[in-house]
This record gives C-alpha cells, sequence and structure tokens, in this order.
C-alpha cells in the first residue's frame, strides 16, 4: 500500500489562547498493516475541550500531548487493509486516534460500528459516542436526576450541554434552564431543543440572571464552565443540590491561578454535593445508554446538531472555535 496520508502535530505549548502557531501539518507514509493490524481511513474526527488541557505539561487524569508528535482524539472511519481476523475491509470502526487521515493500529484500538442506524457517522462522536455518554452519565449517576428536579446546564448550546439538557426533559425534570453566549444559540436552546427558559451570559451577571430564570432555585447544575457559573449556581441551590462537574471552559486558557467561587460556605449549610467524574470510567454504562438514548433519537424525542468543518487543513481553526464557542451542537471535522 503507496500512500502517504496528513497529520496534525502540537509544534508548541500554548501560553493562554492556543493559535496557529502551536500546530503543524505534516504528511507521512502510510505503511502496509502487519499482523492484527488495520489501516482506516477517517472520515471524521472531534475536536474537543479537553484536548486544550492536554496540550499543557501539567500533570493532569491523562498523559499531555507530545511536541512534534501527532494529536490524537475520537474518530470513525473505514477500514481499508487488514492484516486482522476481526475487522476486514469495508468495516466502519470508531477509535481515539484521529487528527490524521489514515491511522494504523492493532485492530483492538477499534471498535466497529454500524453506519445505517444513524444520519451520518460523526453521530458515533457525538450523541452516541463519548460525548452524549458523558451527559447521560453526569445527568443521572453523577448528579442523580430526580424526578421534578429543576436544572441548571451551562454551555447548554455544546455537544455535551445540549444532550444533557433534553435527556433532563426526558427523564422528568420541571424546569430546565441553560446558558450560552449569543442569541442564536438562546433561540435554539428555546425553540428547537424546548429548554425551558435560557439567557445569554454575556447580558449581565448570571448571578442575577440565574435567578430571574429560577426564582424558586435549582436542585441540578450540570457544570461545563465553572467561575462564575458554579457560584451562581451554588447562590441558587435549594437543600441537597448537586453538581456533575464535566468541564471548566472559562479557565482553560488562564494564565494565572483563577479564583473559585466565593460562596462555598454554602455548601455546608444547603448540605450540596459537588462530583467531578470521567466519561472514561463510566464505559460500562455503554449498552443502557445506547439503548435509552438510541430510542430517543429513533423516535426524534431527542436531537442533535454538528457543526462541520471540512478538511484536516482547517482542523486548527474548527479546534480553535470551538474553544471560542462558535459551534451548535457538536463540533467535528470531515476528511
Amino acid at each position: 500500500m503507496t500512500q502517504t496520508g496528513r497529520e496534525v502535530h502540537l509544534a508548541s505549548r500554548p501560553h493562554g489562547e492556543p493559535t496557529h502557531a502551536n500546530f503543524t501539518l505534516v504528511e507521512t507514509d502510510v505503511p502496509d498493516p502487519v499482523d492484527g493490524q488495520v489501516v482506516v481511513r477517517n472520515t471524521f474526527f472531534s475536536v474537543d475541550p479537553y484536548m486544550r488541557s492536554r496540550m499543557s505539561s501539567a500533570k493532569s487524569y491523562a498523559a499531555p500531548y507530545e511536541v512534534g508528535q501527532v494529536m490524537h482524539g475520537a474518530a470513525v472511519g473505514e477500514v481499508v487493509a487488514s492484516a486482522s481476523d476481526t475487522l476486514k475491509v469495508g468495516d466502519s470502526v470508531t477509535h481515539a486516534l484521529g487528527w490524521r487521515e489514515y491511522t494504523v493500529a492493532d485492530s483492538n484500538e477499534f471498535r466497529k460500528i454500524d453506519p445505517t442506524l444513524v444520519p451520518s457517522e460523526s453521530a458515533y462522536l457525538g450523541i452516541l459516542g463519548a460525548t452524549g455518554l458523558t451527559a447521560y452519565v453526569g445527568l443521572l449517576d453523577i448528579a442523580e436526576l430526580k424526578k421534578g428536579d429543576v436544572v441548571f446546564v451551562s454551555a447548554a448550546a455544546g455537544a455535551v450541554g445540549s444532550v444533557a439538557g433534553q435527556i433532563a426533559r426526558l427523564r422528568g425534570a420541571s424546569r430546565v434552564i441553560g446558558s450560552a453566549g449569543s442569541a442564536a444559540k438562546i433561540a435554539y436552546l428555546k425553540d428547537k431543543l424546548h429548554f425551558d427558559d435560557a439567557f445569554n451570559y454575556k447580558d449581565g451577571r448570571v448571578h442575577e440572571q440565574l435567578k430571574n430564570a429560577a426564582p424558586e432555585g435549582i436542585d441540578v447544575y450540570f457544570d461545563n464552565v465553572g467561575g462564575d457559573h458554579l457560584e451562581a449556581a451554588i447562590d441558587s441551590f435549594n437543600l441537597y443540590g448537586r453538581v456533575a462537574v464535566c468541564g471548566a471552559i472559562s479557565m482553560y486558557n488562564a494564565t494565572e491561578p483563577v479564583p473559585g467561587p466565593r460562596n462555598l460556605g454554602q455548601l455546608v449549610a444547603k448540605r450540596l454535593t459537588i462530583r467531578g467524574f470521567l466519561v472514561f470510567d463510566h464505559f460500562d454504562r455503554r449498552a443502557e445508554f445506547a439503548r435509552e438514548v438510541g430510542g430517543w433519537l429513533r423516535d426524534g424525542s431527542i436531537v442533535y446538531d454538528e457543526t462541520v468543518v471540512e478538511g484536516i487543513d482547517n482542523a486548527v481553526d474548527a479546534f480553535l472555535g470551538m474553544l471560542r464557542g462558535d459551534n451548535i451542537g457538536k463540533m467535528v471535522v470531515k476528511l
């Protein structure tokens, strides 16, 4: 198999907001597969907020990306060459070796998928992938959603937040409130995703806008943002409120330590629970998630949107745009 493919490498570690200078596009040879390996031509790969933290050398839950090496993350593609007994040419797969046009690896690095079940196989990166599972586990297992709860979701028009809000509604929340960063996103949350209320955090203090949206308080906060959103949620919580901490995108580009919420004393008086989580610890929930969310997807109870950027040449633009909040729903790169 005489072929070349392109991949995006980390050129340098960013200080503050990443720029194009931190990445480089490299052409590499695509080797033939050896025993147990397959070659996959990627069709879509994902860009996600957590990737920003892995560009840093700081110790975290996952090893940092290495300077001079390819970036990586979730992807879907088609097997185009195989030396494996378990995957054959033509199979569609998902894997964690994206940011490249071709992936060569042992077959156990890939999971076979059925592209006929979805309008686009990119759904396996979003609503039916780790993104959807994150929303499902965070809301139901970590925040322990109960019927009748008032739920607040930050970054609610993004990949995870848009799913979390819909699951809350379908699982019996009495009220679902979202925050986002533009008028178009607020309209999207209310008109298409059927949030009960939503506000633009750029229009005023989050504390006051949340109080107006939830005058009787909230019971669950699905946190994608941290910072002033978490502080506002603590102020608005009813007794025994629960926070599922999925991310803190407001802090990812900070160059100095970011002050924590100033009202943590309320955790005691209100008997609040704040719990962080990683979806990788909850893959045992995949089957139940696929059954329930897949059913909602098939009958139209839940909807999903994608922001699709064409071409690996534009992958960095997609990533930087996602960090700025340019996307509605899941941001993916189509190859």
